[in-house]
């Protein structure tokens, strides 16, 4: 199953905030030995947004989305998600709850009685109208939950909330794909040549050791560092391995200038 991530938010397209969800997932991901196929960014716009969940919901793609399940006027991805299925929103009565606790809580921390019925609170309550039928994701920071709907999963736009929420995720209903493909990557720094003269051993490695798949990452370098190409293979450990093999010598009777870079982490 593909792996996608959907970021909402103006703010990151504005620049106001940096993104450090990409990153993240991709570590979070890695760990379990699980790769990201795919990710899109996305602004408060909620036609966009149901469109876009729309079509990633009929692909039956494992999708994680951060950003906009807050109770603000544009927070909209709760209202978009339940669009993009067809079904109304419905207060979640566990969401309701734990909203409720979060409230008790916090009047407790501050001396106070809680009053549920205030219309601050009812608004708050908000935050636990999720899809009809949606289950959900629960935050150890605060208690005000995510959801899931099928295969995809929704999360705060926070990092401190969203990065333990999207962990659970994976080790509650993805364990059972966690390290199924074996993965390698090789690598060579190139030098003295171009993408162009080294498009043919390219394509010719990706026919005859399919489906391993070449990569070619170009540096015009800098004041310490040479212009070069990284030139690589990554897939099935065994193929891999072939492929890199007969690159490095095909480089050599091209007599192409490179040397070996180190396995990535």
């Amino acid at each position: 199953m593909a792996i996608g991530l959907i970021i909402i938010g103006d703010e990151i397209l504005s620049g106001k905030r940096r993104d450090q969800h990409f990153p993240k997932v991709l570590e979070l991901l890695a760990e379990r030995g699980l790769k990201l196929d795919w990710a899109e960014y996305l602004g408060d716009d909620p036609a966009r947004i149901s469109a876009t969940l729309k079509r990633t919901m009929a692909s039956g793609d494992i999708v994680f989305s951060c950003g906009g399940i807050g109770a603000t006027p544009d927070d909209h991805t709760r209202a978009c998600a339940a669009s993009a299925l067809g079904v109304p929103l419905a207060l979640h009565p566990q969401g309701r709850a734990n909203i409720e606790e979060r409230i008790r809580d916090m009047a407790a921390e501050a001396g106070k009685q809680a009053d549920l019925d205030s219309p601050e609170n009812l608004h708050r309550l908000k935050m636990a109208e999720f899809p009809e039928g949606a289950s959900l994701i629960p935050n150890a920071y605060n208690k005000i939950a995510g959801f899931t709907v099928g295969t995809h999963h929704f999360v705060p736009g926070f990092p401190v909330m969203a990065w333990p929420m999207i962990a659970w995720v994976l080790d509650e209903l993805y364990s059972h794909l966690f390290n199924r493909q074996p993965h390698s990557e090789q690598s060579v720094l190139v030098y003295g040549s171009m993408e162009s003269t080294l498009n043919p051993l390219m394509e010719a490695l990706e026919a005859r050791y399919a489906p391993v798949k070449v990569f070619s990452l170009p540096s015009v370098g800098d004041a310490v560092t040479r212009g070069h190409i990284e030139l690589g293979v990554k897939g099935e450990p065994a193929l891999t391995a072939s492929a890199f093999a007969d690159m490095c010598a095909q480089l050599g009777a091209m007599d192409i200038e490179y040397v070996p870079c180190e396995a990535p982490a």
